[in-house]
């Protein structure tokens, strides 16, 4: 047989085509969640999804529901197994499982909790109290900052944007308890609504500590945190990786903020000695916040630094706490009527605090070698499709192709877990001391970074462990990351036809790829260094497609009255699009010339796109729909559902779909970027 492709790939098609012949597949599509009382060309994601919209309900401890929830909850009963079985036998040739075992423990010991009651915050209440002067805060700011406490800026330790071969403290805003500035700043009903229950929360949570004064500590929390607020960057504005990338010379930093002790704040953050220079996210917002800190009182200060202890611990203390932070942030703030049961809250908190020794545990159980093989048979075929699209796009010039064609060569895939675990030598964990244990780990994780400074860049490390059922791209690595839990059915069905396949996992994998040439990752070359490697005319091109398309999603209204922000779900709204066109292109590569089986009454295309709206099958309460709305650069469901389809010309073919359709656009309205 002659292929056109390297001899690498053709093998794989072939072992593809073998695959597909196979009796055993099938569809893997969800027959059952079809609505046939909706055309297929009127609201495609309805058509697919509509019985399982209409008799599925949100449960009572989220915010919203879909196949990215259910995959997440029978992964975390999968983990609740691991972690329960680590308290009752532990290997002892694994440290790991001691010390998961020890955490778990502590947080399900919810009598220990109600005996200590705010006892275990009595120590970081003790130093804020002991600060004199205002010269002291830089140095709290380090130490909570350590301890996992929310402060005005935030420090981390990532690759120096514009030299990829080493790393760089990053400092970006932050500190505020509301979501986004948005939420401070906007006369919108909802949104000052839920100020006024922001406000009330801080006072209830004051007075369970024993302030007398809760009221009139709430008014000066709120005030302090609306003026920060005032001087930060939107969402939007924080997108762009370049005005983000400001490089400031360790001695120029009192120019930045002359009133503020940086020195004092480097030596007790553990950075100074370590790089001659910070990368500062938001200068105008670091100059605002000196203001803010010396016309401020003292007092305020210390109140506004316990209100963000007291509620970032809030959730490890007794049951009075726990009920008012859930009260606010997950009911007023999101919807949502219940908490989640004990024992999911202890299983997330394993993850977020040794995430890897949870991790190492699940994939030697629950994945197998097998999904590992054909992920790399699918994400390579992506590679090629995106090869050969490259050489065929309209708005790229020559130049910049050779450019885009040795970017993709140094893509960097990573499927199911890392090479090298991490290790967690020194992280000690107290059956007895949730709060200290929290600490700890928050304090681990934060020297765990600091120590990368002047050291090699580690290319093995991942920033999603194997359990999260997600994926990603990460520009400065120039690496496509997919975590074994979302291999697994809507995205990954290892006993269906590869259709399916493509237009699921095939599409996410598209999706990330496809960062590496959006709005954002196009500014970033093959080595992850910021640089421009576009000319002038590609720019303008690529900018005409890409205002056409935050247009089309501006559309978008989840909830009435709140439209989706097309600028700041840009770069998603490029990757889903994108991402699609590429899954489908390389599904087509798949079949090696040989047409798809027909399964279930439905051909390999149908199947195909139907793969892709069942990933999306999604509810969402209002509060979370608007919440998201602010802060998150991804589109909702219903959209990401409908909207990329209605830019693929194969679509408008395989379901024929025709003017007067409510799925159809005119072709001059379509947006074609790959």
């Amino acid at each position: 047989m002659k292929c056109g492709l390297c001899g690498a790939v053709c093998a794989l098609l072939l072992a593809s085509a073998a695959v597909r012949a196979a009796e055993t597949l099938g569809a893997g599509i969800d027959l059952q969640y079809l609505d046939d009382s909706v055309r297929a060309q009127d609201d495609f994601y309805r058509h697919v999804n509509g019985k399982w919209l209409a008799q599925t309900p949100i449960p009572p401890d989220k915010a919203g529901y879909g196949a990215f929830d259910i995959l997440s909850d029978e992964t975390k009963q999968q983990l609740r197994g691991l972690i329960e079985a680590a308290q009752q036998s532990p290997d002892p040739a694994d440290p790991d499982q001691a010390r998961i075992a020890a955490l778990y423990t502590s947080f399900m010991d919810e009598a220990r909790l109600e005996q200590l009651g705010l006892k275990p915050l009595a120590p970081v209440f003790a130093r804020i109290d002991g600060i004199q002067s205002k010269r002291e805060i830089p140095a709290l700011i380090a130490y909570l900052s350590m301890i996992g406490v929310d402060t005005p800026y935030a420090p981390y330790v990532h690759q120096d944007a514009k030299d990829s071969t080493r790393y760089v403290v990053d400092l970006a805003q932050s500190g505020l308890g509301l979501p986004d500035r948005d939420y401070y700043l906007q006369d919108d009903p909802k949104l000052k609504k839920i100020r006024g229950e922001y406000r009330a929360h801080i006072e209830k949570m004051l007075a369970l500590s024993g302030d007398a004064r809760a009221a009139a500590h709430a008014d000066d929390i709120l005030r302090l945190e609306t003026a920060l607020a005032k001087v930060q960057w939107t969402k939007v504005q924080n997108r762009d990786p370049v005005k983000t990338y400001n490089k400031v010379p360790i001695a120029q930093l009192a120019r930045l903020a002359p009133g503020y002790d940086w020195n004092r704040y480097l030596l007790d953050a553990g950075i100074a000695g370590k790089v001659d220079y910070l990368v500062v996210s938001q200068p105008s917002y670091i100059r605002g916040f000196d203001r803010l800190l010396a016309r401020t009182p003292l007092s305020t200060w210390k109140t506004y630094f316990k209100w963000h202890a007291l509620s970032d611990y809030a959730p490890y203390l007794s049951k009075s706490y726990v009920e008012e932070n859930f009260a606010f942030y997950r009911t007023a703030l999101s919807g949502i009527p219940q908490n989640l049961p004990r024992w999911k809250r202890g299983v997330n908190l394993v993850e977020r605090s040794i995430g890897e020794g949870l991790g190492r545990l699940y994939v030697a159980k629950y994945f197998p070698p097998a999904s590992k093989a054909r992920m790399d048979a699918l994400v390579k075929n992506l590679l090629e499709a995106y090869r050969q699209s490259i050489q065929t796009l309209d708005w790229m010039s020559p130049a910049t192709k050779r450019k885009a064609l040795e970017k993709l060569s140094k893509f960097t895939p990573k499927i199911g877990y890392p090479s090298k675990w991490r290790d967690y030598t020194g992280l000690v964990f107290d059956a007895e001391d949730l709060v200290g244990n929290v600490m700890r780990a928050q304090s681990f994780e934060y020297r765990r970074n600091i120590r990368k400074l002047g050291q090699p860049i580690d290319r093995e490390e991942w920033d999603m462990t194997p359990q999260t059922v997600n994926a990603y791209y990460n520009p400065e690595m120039n690496e496509i990351v997919f975590p074994a839990a979302i291999l697994q059915p809507p995205f990954f069905n290892p006993q269906a036809d590869d259709a399916v396949n493509y237009g699921g996992i095939g599409a996410v994998i598209g999706h990330e790829i496809s960062h590496g040439f959006d709005d954002q990752g196009s500014q970033y070359d093959g080595d992850g260094n910021l640089n421009d490697w576009w000319t002038k005319q590609d720019h303008e091109q690529f900018a005409a497609k890409t205002a056409a398309l935050v247009k089309q999603y501006e559309a978008c209204e989840p909830v009435p009255g709140y439209h989706v922000n097309g600028e700041l779900t840009l770069g998603e709204n490029i990757a889903d699009n994108s991402g699609l066109a590429i899954a489908y292109k390389a599904y087509q590569l798949s079949l090696g010339g040989h047409p798809a089986p027909v399964i279930d009454g439905l051909s390999g295309d149908q199947r195909f796109f139907m793969g892709w709206a069942q990933v999306w099958r999604a509810k969402v309460r209002d509060n979370e729909a608007i919440r998201r709305i602010k802060i998150d650069p991804h589109s909702p469901p219903m959209c990401r559902g409908n909207f990329p389809l209605r830019n693929q010309e194969p679509f408008y073919r395989v379901f024929d779909v025709r003017p007067g359709d409510k799925m159809y656009l005119p072709p001059a309205r379509r947006v074609t970027i790959w």
